[in-house]
């Protein structure tokens, strides 16, 4: 019962339940997905939080010593267990050895993020002089000179004048790439640089990056993504595709806690080219860095917009996460990814949709893309039902989801997390929970499909593995 290649989930689905001699909605589909998953012992990387352990949960509705249901993560990821062991290493070498720790062990703190920057070229695809893991998102989106507001503010231009923002169509949700190209290729010879989210965060739409940077390389503009939805969720090819910079953070899709270190790449066709109109001195070269002499010898490519030293704790937490990625692989997680998030879609559309509900039943829409090649793994949902008191049955229950994920008392987005999450979540769990609540409720409590923490496992009715 393997998938072919170009075989869409909702025909996945089908083909596994007819093998099964079931109904498509059927637990023992979601069963056999996670039985067949080759990615669900990656799920015993992670910490998971107990219903015990939550705030607003109400003991007397769960089994407290059962796993929470995690739907946050494409806001905060799940702890890797191997982050506590890598801190422990480094503040174990600092009690021990003081100043020294900065030129040994396996992460010598002057060069800590470049021990581990390898690690994510395969992620973001591009060569590894062309990643730097520094500071924050939007640190790195100024020192790039596209934090784009406040850039045109500091030079004393006119925001409304200079910035030129795309908005969906009047009543529609979704960017069309045919304005967006439009736009593009009528205004190009004005705009000096184009900046977009790989996938938008509310959305959830994912961007065709290649015919954007085509386009607007076109027409000589400078073209840039900001990834901090779309780095660890989808697939990305950021030098073939020729991209001209790009930075994201790292505590969502990348686990690495709040505050991560986040990364930025510059596209080496630049090295020599682009210079940081910010120079820190971990921009300058390593071999005379400390002879301090005023003499600026600028590393050459985005390795020269580094400011200072790395913060070495936020490298640990950085480092034990991109191994797992690097053991379970993008293209892996992609693969799975686009199965979870169409078998949900299939199970919405089962119970839900206008064309399914009953009369008095919620109704869902779903305004994340339909095709695969348009989204990630998050779902975008319409319901008609208000969000007041859906959060808090669904808090009592140990289900983790995001408040300010909603729009107008309207709007939930979740999350599929490719490795984490499996079949159940979507089949047994959706049944064995989610139709026993009243219609009002049942909507939000499909919430925030937990992502890569819990993307790389099943996760069954009550969090058992």
């Amino acid at each position: 019962m393997e998938p072919s290649p170009l075989e869409l989930p909702a025909d996945t689905v089908q083909r596994i339940a007819a093998a099964l001699q079931c109904h498509p909605t059927d637990e023992r589909v979601a069963l056999y997905l996670d039985e067949k998953d080759e990615l669900k012992h990656f799920r015993d990387y992670f910490y998971i939080p107990k219903m015990k352990d939550l705030p607003p949960i109400d003991l007397s509705l769960v089994n407290k010593d059962e796993n929470a249901i995690y739907f946050l993560g494409n806001s905060l990821g799940l702890q890797p267990k191997m982050v506590k062991t890598y801190l422990e290493e480094e503040l174990d070498k600092w009690a021990k050895m003081g100043a020294y720790g900065h030129d040994v062990g396996k992460r010598p703190w002057i060069t800590g993020d470049e021990c581990i920057v390898g690690l994510m070229e395969d992620i973001v695809g591009a060569n590894e002089k062309e990643i730097a893991l520094m500071n924050a998102l939007t640190v790195n989106l100024h020192l790039l000179l596209y934090a784009i507001e406040s850039q045109l503010q500091l030079h004393g231009l006119n925001v409304e004048k200079s910035m030129r923002i795309i908005k969906p169509r009047e009543g529609e949700e979704i960017l069309r790439m045919e304005d967006i190209l439009e736009v593009i290729e009528k205004e190009g010879d004005s705009i000096a640089v184009i900046l977009f989210s790989g996938v938008h965060f509310y959305s959830g739409q994912l961007l065709d990056m290649p015919a954007i940077t085509k386009a607007g390389q076109a027409k000589g503009c400078f073209v840039g993504f900001d990834l901090a939805h779309a780095v660890g969720n989808v697939e990305l090819h950021l030098h073939d595709w020729g991209v001209d910079f790009a930075c994201w953070c790292s505590y969502k899709y990348l686990n690495s806690g709040a505050g991560g270190l986040a990364g930025a790449f510059v596209h080496e066709k630049h090295t020599h080219t682009i210079r940081p109109a910010l120079v820190g001195w971990f921009g300058h070269e390593l071999s005379t860095r400390f002879e301090m002499d005023n003499k600026l010898q600028l590393i050459p490519g985005v390795t020269g917009f580094r400011i200072s030293n790395p913060p070495i704790l936020l490298v640990c937490s950085l480092h034990a996460s991109l191994e797992i990625f690097k053991k379970a692989t993008m293209k892996a997680l992609r693969r799975k990814s686009i199965l979870l998030t169409g078998y949900l879609e299939y199970m919405i559309k089962q119970y839900y949709h206008k064309d399914k509900a009953e009369t008095n039943e919620s109704i869902v829409n779903i305004i994340t893309p339909s095709r695969i090649e348009d989204r990630g793994c998050q779902l975008t949902l319409t319901f008609t039902v208000p969000k007041k008191n859906v959060f808090q049955e669904l808090e009592k229950r140990g289900v983790v989801v995001k408040k300010q994920s909603i729009r107008a008392g309207t709007v939930v987005q979740q999350v599929k997390a490719m490795a984490c999450s499996a079949g159940i979540p979507c089949g047994r769990w959706f049944e064995s929970q989610l139709l026993h609540f009243p219609p009002r409720l049942l909507l939000m409590h499909l919430g925030k499909q937990r992502r890569m923490a819990q993307v790389l496992g099943p996760l069954h009715p009550h969090g058992r593995p």
